[in-house]
């Protein structure tokens, strides 16, 4: 539900998400057995989008457990850094770098708020600053996020952004065709659901999340005031989970509307970069 913002959001996002890391990492949805296996997670459209990262820096903004970090890393980047703001998290993505046999110099994490990133990274910038999906919506501040995350962009680097698109928010639960909640609201929007989207029956006790729609002009608005060119603006057709009931699992394991069913973006992705001489 729509609500002003309470002043304990970002101690109640932590104590939500401190909690579901160990089921995170113990369950089949991340299925951490198989990443270490050799499982890549990064979407066939974030690799192809973003290129080839080898022997470049990589920062990775919300890493949660550090997968796509870390996928990165097999890609061939010369460094990766991922920061959360949780720190069991962060315990558990330096766990895996281990098990992969990557020292700390290749890829490291570090616990923080995004917007302390500037401060708590190991170097001033790097060459792609990446954010994955599911996280904008944690943060009350765009703007304040744009410009920390273009700070961190080295001259001739860019940002790359994978988000799930704001109108998927924006529509009836059910049937995803009936305009249900109001597209530019700038409320917080509280929650208390149990569990979590790795397992809907996990027990759980720090239920309340505090969360932000944030229209896709207002992101990409931002990143150009923060001083980076905006290279592209993708949008796409596809879901990487069943947000609607008639949503149909592709051979890719991708999630789209049956073909008789209008198509709408329920997720895009941004670059901008940062010019080799600024």
């Amino acid at each position: 539900m729509y609500s002003p913002t309470p002043d304990d959001w970002r101690e109640a996002n932590r104590a939500r998400w401190d909690e579901r890391v160990p089921i995170h990492a113990a369950g089949d949805y991340y299925d951490l057995d198989a990443f270490l296996a050799g499982r890549d997670v990064l979407r066939g459209f974030e690799i192809a989008e973003v290129g080839d990262v080898t022997g470049r820096t990589l920062l990775h903004l919300q890493c949660h457990i550090g997968l796509d970090t870390l996928s990165w890393a097999r890609r061939g980047a010369a460094q990766v850094v991922g920061l959360d703001f949780s720190e069991p998290a962060v315990e558990v993505a330096r766990g895996l770098a281990g098990s992969l046999g990557l020292s700390q110099e290749r890829a490291a994490f570090v616990p923080s708020d995004v917007y302390d990133a500037a401060e708590a990274v190991p170097d001033p910038a790097y060459d792609i600053v990446y954010t994955g999906t599911g996280a904008l919506n944690w943060l009350p501040d765009v703007p304040r996020w744009a410009e920390v995350a273009a700070s961190l962009v080295a001259p001739g680097g860019f940002l790359y952004l994978a988000e799930f698109h704001p109108l998927t928010d924006c529509l009836d639960d059910e049937t995803g065709s009936t305009v249900t909640y109001d597209y530019f609201s700038r409320d917080a929007w509280v929650d208390e659901s149990p569990g979590t989207y790795a397992d809907f029956d996990a027990a759980t006790v720090h239920n309340r999340s505090v969360e932000w729609q944030h229209p896709v002009g207002e992101v990409v608005s931002a990143l150009a005031a923060a001083g980076l060119r905006i290279e592209f603006l993708h949008e796409h057709d596809a879901s990487l989970f069943a947000r609607y009931p008639a949503l149909v699992r592709h051979a890719d394991g991708s999630y789209r509307f049956p073909a008789d069913r209008p198509r709408i973006p329920m997720m895009y992705s941004v670059k901008a970069s940062r010019p080799a001489g600024g």
